[in-house]
């Protein structure tokens, strides 16, 4: 979803593995381009992208067609009266839409609250107190741009990228210090989404008709990064892209938008279907990984997220990495189920990452080239 994820990601990307040695191209936020994003009378030549902006039909709400991105209610799916039925509207969400809005998420409030107060408060500060985090030189991990794309353009967002789980991989020097709440706010965050996509992977399972195991197996004790992003406001809106058009490397995606700033559109049978924020849900989404895992059942699809003239946009989007045996591969049960011979190559972890941090740079998507 983009939103796009840290460095495992093919293109919305974090998570990389010390072990890793591939350059990163983030860009620092610079005093000139902090007064770009406050000013946006006129746009500098590297934030310019009319032409990607206007790539493709949107799909208006006032259009003939109507739509509504699927809705999943996760009380729904616990209950065991109804949890048939909804299992079967997340499945078919996730093989046609690739995402879904889940509502009733049994997240813990506070938490979620002190997360997005803690954000807030963060890209609220002035430049210099931001800069304490900066990105260091061919480094994923702090404050500042999202990635550079091949063409040398930049996204219209400042974000914050982390490794946030296992624990014992975290950087602490990148997190936040100030507000004083962010890293608490944060470490209680990262836990409750873990348990949240645990549950999801659970449920997924299910739908297949494969041992719960079987998936949750694949993402459990697996790295966690987030990439929280703020979009300011752009008096030229047609001009700058917020994120580029991608789709999601790693497993999957749990995205919390804190206003109800427009922005996020999924590409859909060719076309751009923008997603209306709705207040109190968790937008999620198959990343690649996940695709791979399932043979191709559910789908990893791409989506941008666009400015907006008069409101900033902020989210907090969570990536979990998934694998199995240390390869990223079709899930042999559902191989087995399905009778099916894998779609896609199988593929070394790291090498997999690699890939990644290769089609990211070239502004391809490295998932094409696993399939068979």
């Amino acid at each position: 979803m983009i939103d796009r994820e840290p460095a495992g990601s093919s293109r919305h990307g974090s998570n990389m593995d010390p072990s890793i040695n591939i350059p990163v191209n983030r860009d620092a936020i610079t005093e000139e381009v902090a007064a770009a994003f406050a000013e946006s009378e006129v746009i500098p030549e590297r934030y310019c992208r009319p032409d990607e902006v206007h790539d493709g039909i949107v799909v208006g709400h006032d259009d003939d067609e109507a739509y509504e991105l699927p809705v999943v209610d996760m009380e729904k799916l616990l209950d065991p009266e109804l949890a048939e039925a909804e299992i079967e509207k997340l499945g078919s969400a996730c093989q046609d839409w690739g995402f879904f809005q889940l509502v009733n998420h049994g997240v813990d409030e506070q938490v979620v609250n002190e997360m997005k107060d803690s954000t807030v408060k963060f890209f609220s500060l002035p430049l210099e107190s931001k800069r304490t985090v900066e990105i260091q030189d061919n480094g994923f991990e702090g404050f500042g741009h999202h990635y550079r794309r091949a063409s040398g353009k930049l996204d219209w967002a400042e974000s914050v990228i982390l490794l946030t789980q296992p624990i014992q991989e975290r950087n602490p020097e990148m997190w936040p210090t100030n507000p004083s709440s962010f890293r608490d706010a944060l470490d209680k965050y990262s836990a409750e989404m873990t348990k949240l996509a645990m549950r999801i992977a659970s449920i997924m399972a299910t739908d297949l008709g494969v041992d719960q195991e079987a998936l949750v197996g694949a993402f459990r004790d697996k790295q966690q990064s987030m990439a929280i992003h703020h979009y300011p406001p752009c008096r030229h809106p047609d001009k700058v892209i917020g994120i580029t058009p991608h789709s999601d490397g790693l497993g999957l995606t749990l995205l919390l938008q804190l206003d109800d700033t427009p922005g996020l559109q999924i590409r859909k049978d060719g076309r751009w279907f923008p997603v209306r924020p709705r207040p109190g849900t968790f937008i999620i989404n198959v990343a690649d990984i996940l695709e791979v895992l399932t043979n191709g059942a559910y789908k990893s699809v791409e989506h941008r997220v666009l400015a907006d003239a008069e409101k900033g946009r902020t989210t907090i989007v969570t990536f979990h990495e998934a694998y199995v045996d240390g390869m990223v591969k079709p899930i042999p049960e559902v191989l087995k189920l399905n009778g099916a011979e894998a779609r896609y190559k199988s593929i070394e972890r790291l090498e997999y990452i690699k890939g990644n941090f290769v089609a990211l740079s070239e502004g391809t998507r490295f998932l094409e080239s696993l399939k068979i």
